[in-house]
């Protein structure tokens, strides 16, 4: 008998256009002790039916929802979808989940101690002592280094890979059969990643736990899951063993899915996207394409000229406690020196905490630093708003998530006005609209889009409109700090051609930060590998990656899950 069995799930949902399909006759089954993927692109259904069997969805948004979702309870069986009554009882004793971004599913103002303590209380009945006592294990079972200060700690105190610890600590909290882990990985670098990755994997065998692992990262989900099944808006594609279906999958998406992966790819050469694969006609069907060989783009000659030099960068920050500086040093930076050169992109690698976004923000003259940062040979200190003014326009920043730096507020063309006119760029509104329209144009998308709000766009669009707001001033330098982790394989490749073409096109140089080592490989000329703010190795790409002489470099790539 499965433990879980989803038959025909269908869910659609009320919008301002009607009703949306969002999953479309899902079925599968999950046995004992199994693990099953699930992978797809944002909206394919991935996510909205898992949440939809824990009973997470807001049912005023819910037009229809369709099919059954029984759960195995000793002899009798529960359908999750229409016994609303047993959910209580199942949601976090018989079924564990896992967020994606741990630092918005934990109560901020709770120490985390309490907060797993609140799940054992409600699931289990044992004395203070007992349940004190299954805590402390849970946290030596999930490796967590200083149990009692990360008892006594808050979320925001902990780095990344110890939140989502103690994430996997409050999911296993009541000995679950069943876990579900949405995203675990997607914002953790790859050390964590693979220490997370590693660990899920162990605390699955040895409690026989079933496990759906929701991702977008075809490596990891070779690397952990038995069975993958694919998700292709709303659609069951194919599903099948792991090893067999990425060596040789059926479906044409499956194909793109895999081929779209920049490690696939030389780093001269524009990565292949969806539609070079398929296109799909009135009824939704997939036509398939003949596949072609990777185009390649003709990269300007290297120059020799140091548009950014950093000498001797220190970094020092206060540590802060609850009530504020608690008169502790943290040494980010430490004598750290580098050039960036005229149309160069440098990779910048590192784990969480390595300096990777400090070096970024003191070279944008974000924070303060001792040392010396030069650009085009003048040394940058902008205290006055004017010379801030002025260095804006020489370098600008692309964020990681575009949503959270674009104004909710304003449509599209008012956050490119604001921009254009705080920088003195054309002489009225007819000419910064017919500028603003342009670069929308140039990164892929339509000119209405200087119409439109930022939630009426997908994360790949928002990311283009991102590229263009930071294009309208005509910088030298871009800091991308992660620009292309939250997207999918897809729509990533697409940022990376475009960055690429644009790269090309008007000569800038940028600086690449990122703990994706496929995607760093990709768009790199040179590899800066930073360990604890200092440089381990700084090197041509295909160098570094052909021959670490590092241990930490070594380490760094030995952690890397591939589907190579």
């Amino acid at each position: 008998m499965p433990l879980l069995s989803i038959e025909n799930l269908s869910i659609s949902f009320r919008t301002n256009e009607g009703s949306f399909d969002a999953v479309k006759g899902v079925s599968f089954l999950l046995n004992e002790g199994e693990s099953l993927a699930i992978v797809g692109e944002s909206g394919s259904g991935k996510s909205v039916s898992m949440r939809a069997m824990m009973g997470l969805l807001d049912p005023r948004s819910i037009s229809k929802m369709q099919g059954s979702a029984r759960f195995q309870m000793g002899e009798e069986s529960v359908d999750l979808l229409s016994d609303a009554s047993s959910l209580q009882h199942i949601r976090g004793k018989e079924i564990g989940m896992i967020f994606q971004e741990p630092m918005t599913a934990l109560n901020p103002v709770m120490r985390c101690g309490k907060q797993i303590m609140e799940v054992v209380e409600t699931h289990l009945s044992l004395s203070k002592a007992e349940a004190t006592a299954h805590v402390q294990q849970l946290l030596e079972e999930v490796q967590l280094p200083d149990i009692p200060r990360m008892l006594k700690s808050y979320p925001h105190e902990l780095s990344g890979g110890q939140r989502q610890r103690i994430m996997i600590a409050m999911a296993l909290a009541a000995n679950p059969k069943l876990l579900i882990a949405d995203e675990p990985t997607t914002a953790l670098d790859v050390a964590v990643q693979a220490t997370i990755l590693k660990l899920i994997r162990r605390l699955q065998k040895e409690r026989n736990m079933a496990l759906i692992f929701i991702s977008h990262d075809l490596g990891v989900v070779k690397e952990i899951a038995d069975r993958t099944l694919v998700m292709f808006r709303g659609q069951q594609l194919e599903m099948g063993e792991s090893g067999s279906l990425f060596k040789n999958p059926q479906h044409i998406y499956t194909k793109a899915l895999i081929k779209c992966r920049p490690s696939a790819h030389k780093a001269n050469e524009l990565l292949p996207v969806m539609s070079d694969f398929f296109e799909l006609d009135a009824e939704g069907n997939f036509i398939e394409k003949p596949l072609k060989e990777g185009a390649s783009i003709e990269f300007l000659p290297k120059k020799n000229e140091v548009l950014i030099e950093v000498n001797d960068l220190d970094v020092t920050y206060n540590r802060l406690g609850l009530w504020g500086p608690t008169g502790e040093k943290n040494h980010v930076i430490k004598g750290l020196s580098l050039q960036v050169f005229k149309g160069e992109t440098l990779g910048v690698l590192g784990e969480s905490g390595s300096g990777k976004s400090t070096t970024g923000r003191a070279i944008m003259q974000l924070i303060r630093y001792s040392g010396e940062v030069r650009m085009n040979g003048e040394v940058l200190k902008p205290a006055k708003a004017k010379d801030r003014k002025i260095l804006a326009k020489k370098i600008q920043l692309i964020y990681q998530d575009p949503y959270s730096s674009l104004n909710p507020k304003f449509r599209i063309g008012d956050s490119f006005l604001e921009v254009m006119e705080c920088h003195d760029i054309g002489q009225n509104k007819t000419e910064r609209e017919e500028r603003g329209k342009s670069l929308l144009v140039k990164v892929g998308l339509n000119a209405d889009a200087w119409e439109k709000y930022p939630h009426e766009f997908s994360g790949g669009q928002r990311q283009r409109i991102a590229i263009a707001r930071a294009l309208l001033v005509e910088p030298e330098f871009i800091v991308c700090d992660e620009a292309v982790s939250a997207l999918d394989v897809s729509v990533q490749a697409q940022i990376l051609n475009l960055l690429k073409s644009l790269q090309r096109e008007m000569g800038l140089s940028y600086l690449f930060i990122t703990h994706d080592l496929q995607v760093v490989r990709n768009i790199s000329d040179r590899v800066l590998v930073l360990n604890k703010g200092k440089i381990a190795e700084l090197r041509e790409t295909e160098d570094l990656f052909a021959n670490p002489t590092d241990a930490y470099t070594q380490s760094l790539l030995a952690s890397y899950s591939s589907l190579d």
